[in-house]
């Protein structure tokens, strides 16, 4: 009896090679963004548009299609990691008057910490600073204005002080709290210390002890009076 033939054909029978599809460029853009997202965190920004085409598998000639400078990668970088991850929230929250000044504070920086504590935010940061790249100046600028003014505010409203604007020896003691905070994330993200308190007790202590102090010298400042030259 004979074997019956299948009912295909031969060239009907072989597989059909997949098509590669193009990226759109969109897709393209995200993939270079965070291909140098990883590189910078890696190897800071001695890293150029050279290695970043070779670990991409494109052509430097396509990479400057996207990003005609390193300027502009790096530019790029800081919207993708900093700008991206910025929340309005946060400075909404430190003026709602409607909660207690401790309770604010230790909200925002529970919060804050968790979107900025991981290896690519807080190294990228810290090798701009070794490098003299702008990023630095330019997130500090907004931490001070989004974050510290509107906290030494709120704390000088708990204590009874006025409404002025902030001084700028006022503002440095809340660049204390911010420094102190954000150094633990340097030891257990960039040293990979071990850290015997968590995350939120270390908050919530930093804050009850700076805001033990802070009043003091707020009022100090406060009622200190400018002689005229």
């Amino acid at each position: 009896m004979m074997t019956p033939r299948s009912s295909l054909s031969p060239a009907a029978a072989k597989p059909v090679a997949a098509r590669r599809t193009r990226n759109k460029p969109e897709e393209r853009h995200r993939e270079f963004v965070r291909k140098a997202v990883e590189l910078f965190a890696e190897i800071g920004f001695e890293a150029g548009t050279r290695e970043l085409a070779q670990r991409l598998g494109v052509t430097q000639p396509l990479l400057y299609r996207y990003f005609p400078s390193k300027d502009d990668l790096i530019a790029a970088v800081y919207q993708e990691i900093y700008v991206n991850r910025w929340k309005k929230e946060w400075r909404e929250g430190l003026i709602d008057d409607t909660r207690p000044i401790r309770e604010r504070i230790i909200a925002f920086y529970e919060d804050y910490t968790a979107t900025i504590f991981t290896p690519e935010w807080i190294r990228i940061y810290l090798f701009a600073g070794l490098r003299g790249v702008d990023i630095n100046r330019r997130y500090a600028a907004t931490v001070e204005e989004e974050i510290l003014r509107p906290i030494t505010l709120a704390t000088r409203h708990s204590f009874g002080l006025g409404e002025e604007p902030p001084t700028p020896e006022e503002v440095e003691l809340f660049w204390t709290l911010q420094g102190g905070i954000f150094y633990y994330g340097v030891r257990e993200i960039v040293y990979q210390f071990p850290m015997p308190v968590d995350r939120s007790a270390m908050i919530r202590n930093a804050v009850d002890t700076f805001l033990a102090g802070v009043g003091p010298v707020l009022k100090r400042l406060a009622e200190r009076v400018e002689v005229p030259a």
